[in-house]
């Protein structure tokens, strides 16, 4: 059974720039909560008891909103609002690991995979997952749990999103087998060059002979950006399988202003 996740929490945030200045882009509220408790609550049920956050330097606030806050509690008692209590009571469910990356150092989404490789075993898989996005369902079914589910014991997988066929051109667009599995990804294609209208959301499980690779690819002196895909593109090509499961829900991304506003209004249920 998989118990672990990556949680890559660490960029500059600069589509939101001035406010990521002051406030971590995972820490956007949708509702009342950050973005990326959405991530860390669908880990949790679907059973995952380690989680690696991979974070700024600088980072704070991520921990902070995970850690208990006594005179917040003792203010709300002595006031009269114990109601809000509740509010405060995180799962405890799970093992938070926080993981410091370099801000000028390498970069891309294999990074902080590769950095959390000393604490996965051999035979272990791994979800990955980033900060700033989910897949939302109103009935409060669980795609991590999905993906886990729908994923053989030592294979790989990745979550395509279902997207509307005029907006492919925003996107990397997964190319599928017959039997639902990869076989490449295609950038920003137009509709016509589209071939398939499931898009990539960096969502995975991952096995340790991938994290492996993933390693190996980071080690390597290269311009640019270090993407999953890029190993994910070399595992396949040397034979090996990786399953595309598609997810049931809606994306929901916080990665710009935009975006954000959007998951805001179908959380809050003006449009769910």
């Amino acid at each position: 059974m998989i118990k672990k996740a990556i949680i890559p929490v660490a960029g500059w945030g600069t589509r939101w720039l001035p406010i990521t200045k002051a406030i971590e882009k995972c820490m956007l509220p949708i509702g009342n909560r950050p973005i990326v408790d959405y991530v860390v609550k669908d880990c949790i049920d679907a059973g995952i008891s380690d989680i690696y956050f991979i974070v700024s330097e600088d980072s704070s606030q991520l921990r902070q909103y995970y850690s208990d806050n006594e005179k917040l509690n003792q203010y709300l008692k002595v006031n009269g609002k114990t109601d809000k209590l509740d509010a405060l009571q995180l799962s405890t469910d799970a093992n938070f690991h926080f993981i410091k990356q370099k801000q000028n150092g390498k970069y891309g989404t294999a990074v902080p995979v590769s950095m959390i490789s000393p604490y996965i075993d051999d035979n272990e898989s791994v979800v990955v997952l980033m900060g700033d996005d989910f897949v939302y369902n109103a009935d409060g079914s669980n795609e991590i749990q999905r993906l886990i589910e729908e994923t053989e014991t030592g294979g790989n997988s990745l979550l395509g999103v279902n997207i509307p066929i005029d907006q492919v051109n925003r996107y990397g667009v997964i190319e599928v087998s017959l039997n639902r599995e990869f076989v490449s990804i295609v950038e920003k294609p137009t509709p016509e060059e589209a071939p398939s209208t499931l898009i990539n959301i960096s969502k995975y499980v991952l096995s340790s002979d991938v994290i492996r690779l993933i390693v190996d690819f980071v080690a390597k002196e290269k311009e640019g950006e270090y993407y999953i895909t890029d190993v994910i593109n070399q595992y396949v090509s040397g034979g090996g399988s990786v399953k595309v499961v598609e997810a049931q829900g809606g994306y929901l991304d916080g990665g710009n202003p935009e975006s954000w506003l959007y998951a805001n209004r179908v959380v809050m249920g003006d449009l769910a």
